[in-house]
C-alpha cells in the first residue's frame, strides 16, 4: 500500500475511502498513517456525501479525540484488532453519549448513557464510533424513507433507493465514508440494502451476536450484524463481537470439495431475468472453481409458509418487544407516543397489524401455533434440505431486482409482476424466519449499471464456516462480473 502520510488531503481522502477495514487496521499497525489523518479524511468525506443522508448524527469532535487517544494508545505499545477504526452505528443502537433516535422525531434529543452490547465490545477492541447511521423509522421498511431525518438515497444512483431499514449504514460504506457499519436485521434489513447497494452485508446465526440495547422488532427474529467492504472484515468485526479467540486456520485457493445448493423453484420464481442470468454466471464460476452445485426443491409450500410465519412474527411482536425495550433502557419515550407521531403510511400499518386492536392483530393461539409449530417446520424444511442434498451451503440472489427508484417503491416490477416495496424481502425471508446466518456478497452490476447481491445461507450456528465459503466465493472475483 502507499505511503499516505504524508499525501495531499484531497488525495488521501480518495485512498482511504478505498481501505477495507482489515487493510486499514494493518496500515494503522505498519504507521503508514495515523488514526487521527485517517478520521479526518473520513470525515471530509462525510461532509462532501450530506446528500446521501447516511448519517443522522456525527459528532466530529469526538470522533477526532478518540483517533488522537487511539494514536497515543498505539505509541505507547497498546495494540487491539480495531484500534483507531471509525465505524458507522446504525441509529438503532444505543451509544453512551452520542445521541441516539431510533429513526424517529420525539427522540430527537435523547443521549443514552450506556452503549449497546456489540458497541461496548468494538469499544473494548479500539474501534470508534464515527456517527450514527439513518434508518427507517423504528427500522420499519425496506426502502430507506426517514420523514424526520430525510430519505437515504444510494451512491450508486442519487435517485435510486438504498434498501432498508438499515439504510445509512449500506450507503456509508458504499460510498467511501466508513470500512463498516453496524445494522439490524429482522426479514432482511442487512442483506437487502447490502444487495442494493453493492457491499458484503452479514447477518449472523440469531442469537449469535448481543442484542443488549438495540430496538428490537420481534424477538424470535431480530439479529445484529454488519455492513464492510470484504468478508475478510466481517470476520474480523464477528471475531471481536462474540470475543472469540482468532482461527489459527485459514482456508484458500479453489472451491473443491464444496458443495452448494440453490433452489430455483422458491428462489428465482420472480426475479429480474439479468438478475437470474447474473446468478447462473455466478454458479458457473463456482463450478469452474471446483465446487458442486446441485439443485434442490424446497417444497410445494415452503416459501408460502416462510413467508407468512415470518411477517406473522414481525408485526405481532413489535409492539411488546418495543415498549419492554424503552422501559428496559430508559428511554424517554413510550410505544403510544412513538405510535403517534409515525408518518402516516407506517402509523396504518402499526394500526391495522401491531396493535391489539387491530384488524389484523395475530391472536393469541395463532401467535402460538406460528412461533411453536410453523417456525419449527421451516427450520426442518431447511435441515432436511441440506442433509439430503449433502450441500454446506444455499446460494440464491439476495434481491430479486436492484434498487428500484425513490417514489417508486410501492408500484414497480420484477420479471414483468407488478410488486410494492415487500417484494425486495422474498429471499432473505426463510433465513430469517429459520434464524439461519446469512451473507450477502456483491456479484456485479446489471444492465442498469446498479449492483446486486448473491446470497450464501447456511446451517444454524455454522457462522464461521459460512464466512470462510463466503470469502472463497468472493475471491473468484464475481463482484467485477
Amino acid at each position: 500500500m502507499k505511503n499516505l502520510v504524508n499525501s495531499e488531503p484531497s488525495n488521501t481522502a480518495s485512498q482511504f475511502a478505498e481501505l477495507s477495514l482489515a487493510q486499514a487496521v494493518r496500515a494503522m499497525n505498519e504507521v503508514e498513517f495515523s488514526a487521527q489523518a485517517y478520521a479526518e479524511a473520513l470525515l471530509r468525506k462525510a461532509r462532501e456525501q450530506a446528500d446521501l443522508k447516511a448519517f443522522i448524527t456525527i459528532d466530529d469532535e469526538a470522533v477526532i479525540a478518540a483517533a488522537s487517544a487511539a494514536d497515543r494508545a498505539r505509541s505507547a505499545g497498546a495494540s487491539g484488532p480495531l484500534l483507531g477504526v471509525p465505524l458507522g452505528v446504525k441509529d438503532s443502537y444505543l451509544t453512551n453519549g452520542l445521541r441516539t433516535t431510533l429513526g424517529v422525531s420525539n427522540l430527537k434529543d435523547f443521549v443514552p448513557a450506556h452503549d449497546a452490547g456489540v458497541i461496548s465490545a468494538v469499544k473494548d477492541a479500539g474501534a470508534i464510533v464515527f456517527g450514527k447511521n439513518n434508518l427507517v423509522e423504528m427500522s420499519f421498511g425496506l426502502t430507506g424513507d426517514n420523514s424526520p431525518f430525510g430519505q437515504v438515497k444510494n451512491p450508486h444512483a442519487r435517485e435510486r433507493i438504498s434498501g432498508g431499514s438499515s439504510s445509512g449504514s449500506a450507503a456509508a460504506v458504499a460510498a467511501g465514508i466508513v470500512p463498516a457499519a453496524f445494522g439490524g436485521d429482522t426479514i432482511g434489513s442487512i442483506r437487502v440494502p447490502a444487495s442494493l447497494c453493492g457491499v458484503v452485508g452479514f447477518k449472523p446465526t440469531t442469537g449469535r451476536w448481543p442484542r443488549d440495547g438495540v430496538a428490537p422488532i420481534s424477538h424470535a427474529l431480530d439479529t445484529t450484524g454488519v455492513f464492510a467492504r470484504s468478508v475478510e472484515d466481517c470476520e474480523l468485526i464477528d471475531q471481536v463481537v462474540t470475543r472469540a479467540s482468532p482461527s489459527t486456520t485459514s482456508e484458500e485457493g479453489d472451491l473443491k470439495g464444496v458443495r452448494f445448493a440453490y433452489a430455483p423453484k422458491q428462489y428465482l420464481d420472480v426475479v429480474d431475468t439479468d438478475v437470474e442470468a447474473r446468478f447462473y454466471e455466478v454458479t458457473r464460476r463456482l463450478r469452474d472453481a471446483g465446487a458442486e452445485v446441485v439443485e434442490i426443491d424446497l417444497g410445494d409450500e415452503f416459501s408460502t409458509l416462510a413467508n407468512s410465519t415470518t411477517w406473522n412474527l414481525f408485526f405481532r411482536e413489535t409492539r411488546e418487544a418495543v415498549a419492554g425495550f424503552l422501559q428496559e433502557n430508559g428511554v424517554p419515550t413510550s410505544f403510544d407516543e412513538i405510535y403517534r407521531d409515525l408518518k402516516s403510511g407506517l402509523k396504518e400499518v402499526w394500526q391495522h397489524l401491531v396493535l391489539p386492536t387491530g384488524a389484523q392483530w395475530l391472536t393469541p393461539d395463532a401467535y402460538h401455533n406460528a412461533l411453536t409449530a410453523d417456525r419449527p417446520k421451516i427450520q426442518r424444511l431447511f435441515i432436511e434440505a441440506f442433509a439430503k442434498s449433502g450441500a454446506e451451503a444455499l446460494i440464491l440472489p439476495t434481491t430479486p431486482c436492484p434498487a428500484p427508484e425513490i417514489g417508486k417503491e410501492n408500484e414497480f416490477l420484477i420479471a414483468g409482476k407488478q410488486v410494492t416495496f415487500a417484494a425486495l424481502a422474498n429471499n432473505t425471508i426463510p433465513a430469517s424466519g429459520a434464524g439461519l446466518p446469512g451473507i450477502s456478497i456483491p456479484m456485479g452490476k446489471v444492465s442498469t449499471d446498479l449492483p446486486i447481491g448473491i446470497e450464501i445461507d447456511a446451517p444454524a450456528d455454522s457462522d464461521l464456516r459460512l464466512l470462510t465459503l463466503a470469502r472463497r466465493v468472493e475471491a473468484l472475483g464475481i463482484s467485477s462480473l
